[in-house]
């Protein structure tokens, strides 16, 4: 048995060699070909269409959909659906980028003849140099694949992590060449996560001042909990005249004070505050704000929002930054 999975083991750390090796073949070798995409993608208007079959239907498909969420409209088309209506999608001139290990697969094959009468100019992804799909290919990217490196030697592994990383090359230079933005990235992103830390800013989730527990510095522990019990936020700000920061108590040093302590009235706010909290800006994007909740090596859950001047405007919970959009 213990033979089997170190065996088994082996057999997967060859197949991640080769992978590195071919993605370190590719940064050799794609500078030319890569030049002459870019030439046809970046002045078209109209539609990019990518197309595949079987395993590399799956990551054409990928590729289409990571060149449409970064500013360069793309579409996924099946081969064998070409044939039966759905060459519709193209209009005069749409480029075509077309993914085949072999370059002779019969379903894109049929479709090369076709693709000519749209006079889409066809970007061949493919192992086979001297295949039909090469011959007939305005741009030849060669991934460099002779045999992939299962331990049967025939599962796309290899093929299909190269045609997928010259995909990724392709959106990342054409991002780069028309400047796409965060802002850009954000605005076809409006939902999860990855829109709420691009499109928001931290005023618009803050918890306000007036709904945090705010104390002086010289309360008793006992006050301080009270506090924060009717103000339930996960901490107390400490603030000085004009609301001007001092420092910040969250619950975790109210429980470690009772824990270590057995008189909680000779415990004051001042003796268990941090003096020097992590801080952020109200105009701050939500993204920028959990970068500094998350950095230092320790995480904080909750986080002082001040102004310029270093006075309390509110606080910012890690709970409402990841919650969802209601």
């Amino acid at each position: 048995m213990n033979e089997s999975i170190e065996s088994a083991i082996e057999a997967a750390e060859i197949v991640l060699k080769s992978e590195e090796s071919i993605i370190h073949h590719l940064q050799l070798t794609i500078q030319p070909p890569l030049r002459k995409v870019l030439n046809i993608l970046l002045p078209h208007k109209g539609n990019v269409i990518v197309s595949g079959m079987g395993k590399s239907g799956y990551i054409a498909q990928k590729i289409a959909a990571t060149l449409t969420s970064t500013g360069t409209r793309a579409l996924y088309l099946h081969p064998v659906d070409a044939l039966h209506g759905d060459l519709g999608i193209y209009t005069q001139c749409d480029p075509s980028i077309i993914l085949s290990k072999s370059g002779s697969s019969e379903e894109i094959l049929r479709l090369i003849p076709l693709l000519k009468q749209f006079h889409s100019k066809i970007i061949a992804i493919t192992a086979k140099k001297d295949s039909i799909l090469a011959h007939h290919a305005d741009v030849l990217i060669d991934i460099g694949i002779h045999s992939e490196n299962d331990p049967i030697g025939m599962v796309p592994t290899t093929s299909t992590v190269a045609s997928l990383a010259v995909g990724d090359a392709i959106a990342c230079a054409l991002m780069k060449a028309k400047g796409f933005t965060k802002k850009d990235f954000a605005a076809i992103h409006p939902a999860g996560q990855i829109g709420r830390n691009l499109l928001l800013s931290v005023k618009d989730i803050m918890t306000p001042l007036n709904n945090v527990a705010c104390l002086e510095g010289n309360e008793s522990l006992r006050e301080v909990v009270i506090s924060m019990t009717e103000k339930p936020q996960g901490a107390a700000l400490i603030l000085k005249k004009n609301n001007l920061l001092s420092g910040i108590i969250t619950e975790g040093d109210v429980r470690r004070a009772l824990k270590n302590n057995k008189s909680i009235d000779k415990i004051f706010a001042k003796d268990i505050m941090t003096a020097t909290p992590r801080t952020v800006g109200s105009s701050v994007v939500l993204g920028e704000a959990l970068a500094v909740m998350e950095s230092k090596g320790s995480p904080v859950y909750v986080l002082p929002v001040v102004d310029d001047t270093h006075h309390a405007l509110g606080l910012l919970r890690l709970h409402d930054a990841y919650k969802s959009f209601s």
